[in-house]
Parts: structure tokens; C-alpha cells; sequence
């Protein structure tokens, strides 16, 4: 099972996904933390010394930090190198002295800088051998900030959907078994990095191995990313299972309140904290169908496999119920046993549960019918689930047998059912969370 943290850039992201599997691999379960994010060190919310490159080969092999919990952070520069320099023994091989041809030679691995999309390729693709070597029940993934993790999630169907565009597979066959071998090494190396890139989508977007859990802040800010990014998710067909809000203000106690009075900072305090509440009732509405999770702010920074470990107890979890109709909130006190409160349509951070949290909202391939009518004078539909999208975002284009979706600032390719492949756009309309596109055959395509 793979979980995918998405979020804020900042390191609570980080601490969130870590305190999941030290909770995980304290039940008994093996599990790996995989870090993507450039910016923030997963050993350092571990409080463990990073890796040394220096002495490392690649940096690319898990490295035990606790019993039954191994951390990765992912060098993708390391697995550029490596690839380049597997792309160039291929290429050596296929030699033909061609004056003017690529130079893979021209370069040496370790002049490499970087290739973005192509690291990041590399780094998902890597991921994937370690899902296969089916070595741990649960692997945590920790993504770069938002717009980077998107991005990266919808490079392996990007990159598929162009190139057979550009050079169908019928078109390399056929360059691939002529006379000429740079073009065989051509066609042999873009069949490997397609391989790897389905092997890739067939892994993200199997709602039975791969859930997402998205991680906001309670601001406004905060919530309208989360809205973004799970409208995002529903366009790409990510299954997303939770929802976490880090760094909720907890409510101060009387003792608390005896102590400081009147002062100044309790009604700073106060109103901060209505503020928040304020956004946590519209992160209720956004988060329908999913788990949603309250972690509130600690007085201490959590560092360190033992203080991520009392997180749970010493900061305190409060679980809202997502189940229709429900508006009640229970908070967890120190010490209280936080599987009685793990209800349907609710769930803590490190679950034992298959995934994590709970069953992932589906977001269904678009679904096609029959409407009114008969022969050309038939209309049919084609409707997408978009539950969470901004109405006034959405954009519709046909390109050949395809509809181009956007909504949020994310775009979508999905391939046409093969009777709509002969008809035309008649027009369509988004209503209650889903889009309806309307069909009527053309007859200049539509058989008498």
C-alpha cells in the first residue's frame, strides 16, 4: 500500500507522514518513509544525521532508522547520472562514427546539473521498484510542495499521451526494425522510458494500492490550496482518503485562562483560534467522502522519533466525523485509547488500517449513456464526478477522439468512448459536482 502526502511546502507535511509510520511500524507493521521534497530533510524531523553522499554510492537505498521503520530521501540527481550513463553505454554500443549525431560522450555523468521532469520521472519510477520488492506493508511518500507534486504526478500520463501522439507505436516498430541503428537505439530506449512510466500510472492511480492524504493549515489560504489541489485529484483520477489540518490553536483551559486573565495575547489567542474554527467547518464540507483528521499546534517542536512518537498523546488529535448530517467533534485526551475513537468516516494519523485512512473517495472513469432519441437524432452523454471543482474554472475542447478538461488550473486528456468518437459536441453543463457533456451523432461518420 502506498500513501501519498500533498500539501503546503513546509516541514509539517514531513512530520505528519513520519509520525504515520512510526505509528504503522509500532504496530507491528514494516513500513518506509520515501521523501521527494527537495526543500526539507525527512532525517532532520527524525532527528537523525543525514545521509552522507560522500561515502554513499547512489544514496538511493533505504536506511533503517527504528525497528521495522526505514527512511529514503530520494536522490534524483544520483538516479539522472545513473540513467545517462546507462543511455550512453546503449548508445556506445550502436556506435557508427556519425559525425554529426548525438554526443552522449560530449558530457561527462558527473557534469549533470540537473533535467527536471526527467528526475522527477526517475524518482517515481524508482518508487515503484520499491513497491515491487514488496518489503513493506505500507510505503510513506512524501511530496514536494503542491504545485511541484501535481505537476509531478501527471508527468508519466503526460509524457505517454504526447509521444504516442508524436511517433505512434505502429511508426517505432517499424523505425526500430530497419536498417539503421541509432534509430533501433532511438526506438529501444523511448520503449524503456515508456515501460517505466506505465509501470508508474498503473501504480498512482490503482485506487487498491495508492491513497492520497492531503495536508493543509487552517487558513484561508490553506483551504482554498486544498480545494485546488483535491479538484486537481479529481481530474487526474488520484484517489485521495484524507484530509489533515496541522496546527490547530487548542482550546485554553480554565486554568489557563485563571492564570493569564484578561491580558492582551488571551484575546489575540482567541480570535486567532475563531478564525480557525471558522475554516475548519468549511475543511468539513471540502473533505465529504474522505477522513479528516485535526492535529493541533504543539507548545514543542516535534523532533525525533520519541517526540513524533508522544505526538499523538502530548499534542492531542481531535476527529470530526464525516458521516451525513453529523456535525459533532471529539477531542482525544492525553493518554486515552485512540482506536475507540477511529469511527467509520474518521481516522488518526498512522492508522493500521489497509491505506490508512480508511476507503478512498473514487473519483469514476466519466460515464457514458444514452439520452434521448434514435439514430441521428440520438444524444448521448458523457459525465464526470467533479465534486469539489470551481464551477466558473471549468474549460471543454475536443481534439480528435479526445475532450480536453480543465478546471483550477489543471488539465485533463480522456479518451472518447467509441460511439462518441462519431459524434459532435452538442454542448455541456456542470451541475451538483458533476460535468455533463451532450453528444449527437455525425453523419457524415454515423453509418445509415
Amino acid at each position: 500500500m502506498v500513501r501519498l502526502f500533498v500539501g503546503k511546502g513546509g516541514a509539517g507535511k514531513t512530520t505528519l507522514a513520519a509520525k504515520a509510520a512510526i505509528e504503522d511500524a509500532r504496530s507491528g507493521r514494516r513500513v518506509l518513509v520515501v521523501s521527494f521534497d527537495q526543500a526539507h530533510s525527512l532525517f532532520d524531523v527524525l532527528g537523525r544525521p543525514a545521509l552522507d553522499r560522500s561515502t554513499s554510492p547512489a544514496g538511493n537505498g533505504p536506511r533503517s532508522v527504528a525497528e521495522g521503520l526505514d527512511v529514503l530521501e530520494l536522490d534524483t540527481l544520483a538516479l539522472l547520472e545513473a540513467s545517462y550513463r546507462s543511455i550512453s553505454a546503449i548508445v556506445s554500443l550502436a556506435g557508427t562514427g556519425h559525425e554529426h549525431g548525438v554526443r552522449f560522450g560530449g558530457i561527462d555523468p558527473e557534469e549533470i546539473v540537473g533535467a527536471p521532469g526527467a528526475q522527477d520521472l526517475l524518482g517515481l519510477h524508482r518508487l515503484v521498484e520499491l513497491v515491487d520488492e514488496r518489503t513493506w506493508e505500507t510505503v510513506f511518500v512524501d511530496l514536494p510542495a503542491t504545485a511541484d507534486a501535481l505537476r509531478t504526478l501527471a508527468l508519466p500520463d503526460l509524457l505517454c499521451g504526447y509521444l504516442e501522439r508524436l511517433w505512434p507505436q505502429h511508426d517505432r516498430v517499424v523505425a526500430g526494425t530497419g536498417t539503421d541503428p541509432r534509430l533501433t537505439v532511438l526506438v529501444a530506449v523511448m520503449e524503456r522510458v515508456l515501460a517505466d512510466a506505465d509501470a508508474v500510472r498503473e501504480l498512482l492511480f490503482d485506487h487498491r494500492r495508492t491513497t492520497a492524504t492531503i495536508v493543509l493549515t487552517p487558513d484561508s489560504v490553506g483551504v482554498a490550496e486544498a480545494r485546488r489541489t483535491m479538484s486537481a485529484a479529481a481530474l487526474m483520477g488520484l484517489p485521495v482518503a484524507e484530509v489533515i489540518v496541522n496546527k490547530v490553536l487548542p482550546e485554553l483551559n480554565s486554568s489557563s485562562m485563571g492564570l493569564v486573565g484578561v491580558h492582551p495575547a488571551v484575546f489575540w489567542f482567541e480570535s486567532w483560534r475563531a478564525a480557525q474554527q471558522a475554516r475548519l467547518a468549511d475543511v468539513e464540507l471540502l473533505a465529504q467522502g474522505c477522513s479528516l483528521l485535526i492535529v493541533e499546534q504543539s507548545a514543542d517542536e516535534p523532533v525525533g522519533l520519541a517526540s513524533l512518537g508522544a505526538l499523538e498523546t502530548r499534542v492531542g488529535v481531535v476527529t470530526v466525523s464525516n458521516q451525513a448530517g453529523s456535525n459533532q467533534a471529539g477531542s482525544n485526551q492525553a493518554g486515552s485509547n485512540q482506536a475507540e475513537s477511529n469511527q467509520a468516516g474518521s481516522c488518526q494519523v498512522g492508522s493500521s488500517q489497509p491505506g490508512g485512512a480508511g476507503v478512498a473517495r473514487q473519483f469514476d472513469k466519466p460515464v457514458v449513456a444514452h439520452e434521448s432519441g434514435s439514430g441521428l437524432e440520438s444524444v448521448y452523454t458523457m459525465t464526470l464526478r467533479l465534486p469539489v471543482v470551481d464551477p466558473s474554472t471549468v474549460s471543454l475542447g475536443r481534439v480528435e477522439d479526445d475532450v480536453i478538461i480543465g478546471a483550477d488550473g489543471t488539465r485533463k486528456r480522456v479518451r472518447l468512448a467509441s460511439v462518441l468518437r462519431r459524434c459532435v459536441v452538442l454542448g455541456a453543463e456542470f451541475e451538483s459536482g458533476n460535468l455533463v457533456v451532450r453528444f449527437r451523432p455525425d453523419p457524415a461518420l454515423w453509418p445509415a
